[in-house]
């Protein structure tokens, strides 16, 4: 059984590659059946966020690097591709390469910037980069980025099986093969020595030191890495809502990406991915809760604060922190914890005997 069990990841892989070809219906989870385009366009952003999830908790939890710009790099990736085929009428894939090279191209140049200083410095220059691409972004320089209202692709630089709502399931596939292509790189560099060495500097740099490495390149090849993904997932999302927004270029878009870390589980394989995508189900499904009758029926003081989506996640946020420490990745351990100490505490212990000898 616990051979069998190692190969789940496998199964659920399968299951979620069959899922547009099902018509299984998932009440309070999805509105309609599971292979609806609706349905589909649900689960692949949840999937996107989960691997945007897992890519910066490659800062956060692997290298203790706590960042507050991660979304400028999401942005550079959406933007450029969506300026490459507006501006420079590229196709759509030498567009999507362009817009990744960006993205890691800002990393490397940010990042070797942001990683002079260390602790809170740190993490108020990224902010201070992040501010101000997203200021520059909803300027609109030029009429580029399109101020707040955006820019929409290209349709007829899209290729024709990623456009249209009957296209939905190959939409869906490419975030599936995004969130596994971040979980292997994620996995590969954690388990090469350079991850080793972030795990070192997480838990002591100092120690790093001494030991006559230099941290400040091993955190800058964390970055440039989570960045070029971050780059990547910006593309999968162009894809996926059909054009670039200002909002994806705020500090709250990586305030959320910290808030599903944090759900999930820093530092642990599965956690942030879980995080991602639960928080991203959630904020989907509570705005709807929000908005319906059942809402807005109840008494003033109630209906409210229920009524706006972010209050519930926050509430969920403060619950599952409190309830869990450590993320809904330690959910299975603190389960077998508890069994164990309750067949502890039932297992009979030594009889006494009067004389005071044990039996």
């Amino acid at each position: 059984m616990h051979r069998a069990l190692r190969w789940w990841p496998i199964a659920l892989l399968i299951l979620f590659l069959v899922a547009p070809y099902s018509a299984l219906p998932i009440p309070g989870l999805l509105d309609g059946p599971l292979g609806s385009p609706g349905s589909l366009q649900l689960i692949a952003l949840c999937l996107v966020y989960g691997a945007l999830a897992t890519g910066y908790d490659l800062l956060l939890g692997r290298t203790g690097l706590l960042s507050f710009g991660h979304a400028l790099y999401f942005a550079t990736g959406l933007y450029a591709t969506d300026l490459a085929m507006l501006e420079l009428r590229l196709p759509f894939v030498a567009a999507a390469v362009f817009g990744i090279g960006c993205s890691i191209s800002l990393a490397l140049l940010l990042g070797s910037v942001s990683l002079r200083v260390t602790g809170i410095g740190f993490s108020m220059v990224t902010l201070a980069f992040a501010q101000a691409g997203s200021i520059l972004v909803q300027r609109n320089p030029g009429g580029v980025t399109g101020g707040e209202e955006g820019r929409a692709a290209p349709v007829d630089l899209l290729p024709d099986s990623l456009v249209g709502i009957e296209n939905t399931a190959n939409l869906y596939w490419i975030a599936l093969g995004y969130l596994v292509l971040t979980l292997a790189v994620v996995h590969w560099a954690v388990s090469s020595p350079t991850g080793r060495v972030w795990e070192g500097i997480k838990e002591n740099e100092r120690r790093v030191e001494v030991l006559g490495l230099r941290p400040y390149g091993f955190k800058l090849v964390a970055f440039v890495i989570a960045g070029g993904l971050a780059g990547a997932g910006g593309v999968v999302y162009l894809l996926l809502t059909g054009g670039a927004t200002p909002q994806a270029a705020t500090s709250d878009a990586t305030l959320a990406l910290l808030v599903m870390v944090v759900l999930g589980g820093s530092g642990t394989r599965w956690g942030p991915l879980l995080g991602g995508v639960l928080y991203t189900w959630a904020g989907h499904r509570l705005g709807d809760l929000a908005n319906s009758s059942a809402i807005a029926d109840l008494p003033a003081v109630l209906r409210v604060p229920l009524s706006q989506p972010l209050f519930l996640l926050g509430a969920l946020f403060v619950a599952v922190v409190y309830l869990l420490p450590g993320g809904l990745a330690k959910l299975p351990a603190r389960v077998r914890a508890t069994r164990s100490g309750g067949d502890r505490v039932g297992a009979p212990g030594p009889a006494h005997s009067l004389e005071g000898g044990t039996t």
